[in-house]
């Protein structure tokens, strides 16, 4: 089982194992082999910087995700023209079933655009197109996934402080060393990356916790995150506009940009 060795080791092993881990987290690599000493390293790293035993629990019991790895080395998105990608995506069906969401709850979409001045299409388009409006959320190890690519040589410096993250949010009961999200680590409705949930996520339904997994939480959170990276409310989001251009913020590559511009106005049309 995955958590084998964590069941194995004793708190004061693993504070002599950071205690002895050279100062900086050593490297990276390509496979798996050096992941476990990597990790080592890693878990100084990750103490610095504030996480706590939980974390770094979570850490030890970590896999190299190679699923994981064989995703990132396979990304196609940016390579699909517009039409394609909105095909693939079920652009249509999201549109449909957007509206009926929004008109069956509606007084929450008006709250959220009242607080954060995002509109309601932006955010459904968001949550039709990454989970499918929850109906599948992932079924990879959320941080092994995030700590294998920090790990991985390919963008290491763009995953660490989401595996910090990820750590951290272990620590505060937000997700265990077993949550399930996408091949990215991505977590929960919205499939917010751990650093951007532990920086971002507010409480939308009001019971004292931040849950992905809850839906309120996960569309309030969405909107916080797009308001703070600078939404402007009110303000058109079709291409060209400051906010089109805030909505790259989400998601880099410009065909999925694209597509939450036209699914959103389609469904607050």
């Amino acid at each position: 089982m995955a958590f084998d060795f964590l069941s194995r080791l004793a708190p004061l092993a693993l504070l002599g194992v950071i205690a002895a881990a050279p100062l900086h987290a050593a490297g990276c690599g390509n496979n798996a082999n050096g992941f476990e000493a990597w990790k080592a390293g890693f878990a100084a790293e990750a103490q610095r910087a504030g996480v706590g035993q939980r974390g770094l629990q979570a850490l030890a019991a970590t896999r190299y995700a190679k699923a994981t790895i064989a995703a990132d080395r396979n990304q196609k998105s940016f390579k699909y023209s517009l039409e394609k990608f909105m095909k693939i995506r079920g652009a249509n069906t999201i549109i449909a079933q957007g509206r009926k969401r929004k008109a069956q709850n509606a007084a929450f979409y008006q709250s959220l655009e009242r607080i954060y001045g995002v509109p309601s299409g932006v955010l459904i388009a968001i949550h039709g197109m990454e989970t499918g409006f929850g109906r599948f959320m992932g079924d990879s190890n959320v941080v092994s996934a995030i700590v294998t690519l920090t790990y991985d040589c390919r963008r290491s410096d763009f995953f660490r402080p989401h595996a910090i993250g990820a750590l951290k949010l272990v620590d505060r009961g937000s997700i265990s060393p077993a949550t399930k999200g996408a091949k990215h680590g991505e977590l929960g409705h919205t499939q917010f990356l751990p650093g951007n949930a532990l920086k971002y996520g507010v409480d939308g339904n009001g019971d004292g916790r931040v849950d992905f997994y809850n839906q309120a939480d996960a569309m309030a959170s969405t909107a916080n995150y797009l308001r703070s990276k600078g939404w402007k409310p009110g303000q058109p989001y079709s291409k060209g506009t400051h906010n089109y251009r805030v909505l790259k913020e989400w998601n880099a590559a410009s065909v999925y940009q694209e597509s939450l511009s036209i699914m959103g106005a389609r469904i607050d049309g």
